[in-house]
């Protein structure tokens, strides 16, 4: 199979069928071999069984169904396990996306030699405060925390080379920074722009509050990639600094007390200086015990190699 294509669906029925005529009309005149996942996340509405109609109808569709809404990074795991494409994409459900678009974003994938294209929706149709709140990660807090610098971090329009997709372990809302995690693991990312329409039937299951859930995330996501396996790098240097202060505020007033014989007992400059102190050793020590809980409960590393000479040359 030259092509999996991963759709995760909640509640879009009136869509389902209009997005695999699209998928049949982009790959039309395209010689290459293509199955297409649907995961159904637990939707309330006739997604299903419409999923289940069209399967009968078309030999290359699979339909796979949570039995509760469990969220995409889940139903992009379950499909990507069972994806046998070389390369895998992905797009949403709702026909914002564009099946057009995924040649396009493989094409650039061989031709630079990328591991993962991701769509930059350069004239997307949202709401402006989606569009604003994406701007600030895209281009603010992930650079700032990743040094990565990309457009679009959450199109749901991705082309990937399988080992990428295998290499993934997600949950939560960590969905939304594939690009990151995977550029993280040694990956190749770029991106390409594509065609972004606006929304045809129903209503968006993104709020514009989920700023606030990816701010979480995107810590969250920082400490696993960076600090996973050497907590103690993350949690000794802020334990350092808070101790630091603290130890500076103590000479300082000790100096007071030495050499100008001046009352320190009842400044709150020495509590202050007490607490940054004791809070610096616990955090500290929070960083030595996870440090030995990480050594002492980590199970084989999994390494991501992208050649081995055996495979190539056997013996």
């Amino acid at each position: 199979m030259d092509f999996s294509i991963v759709i995760p669906v909640f509640n879009e029925q009136e869509s389902l069928r209009e997005l695999m005529v699209n998928i049949k009309k982009a790959f039309s005149n395209v010689k290459k071999t293509y199955e297409v996942i649907f995961v159904d996340d637990g939707s309330t509405d006739k997604s299903l069984d419409i999923l289940k109609r069209i399967a009968s109808e078309n030999k290359n569709i699979r339909v796979l169904s949570f039995r509760k809404n469990s969220g995409k990074s889940l139903v992009l795991t379950l499909g990507f396990q069972m994806a046998s494409g070389k390369y895998i994409a992905t797009l949403d459900a709702d026909l914002q996306d564009d099946p057009s678009n995924i040649m396009p974003l493989f094409q650039k994938l061989n031709r630079g030699k990328y591991d993962l294209v991701t769509g930059w929706r350069k004239n997307r149709k949202d709401n402006i405060l989606k569009i604003l709140s994406s701007r600030i990660f895209n281009r603010v807090a992930v650079p700032a925390l990743f040094g990565i610098k990309l457009n679009d971090l959450n199109s749901g329009l991705k082309v990937y080379k399988s080992e990428v997709v295998k290499s993934l372990r997600i949950y939560g809302g960590m969905h939304r920074f594939i690009p990151v995690i995977a550029a993280e693991m040694g990956f190749s990312v770029t991106e390409k722009e594509v065609l972004h329409h606006r929304r045809k039937y129903g209503e968006s299951k993104y709020k514009s509050s989920k700023i606030l859930t990816d701010i979480p995330d995107l810590l969250t996501i920082y400490f696993i990639m960076k600090y996973n396996r050497r907590p103690l790098h993350f949690f000794g240097k802020i334990g350092g600094i808070v101790f630091g202060i603290g130890l500076m505020i103590l000479v300082y007033l000790s100096y007071l007390r030495l050499f100008f014989d001046q009352k320190i007992g009842d400044r709150p400059l020495l509590l202050l200086g007490i607490l940054l102190v004791i809070a610096g050793i616990q955090t500290l020590f929070t960083g030595l015990l996870a440090d030995l809980i990480v050594n002492t409960n980590s199970k084989k590393d999994e390494f991501s190699i992208k050649y081995d000479s055996k495979e190539h040359h056997p013996a």
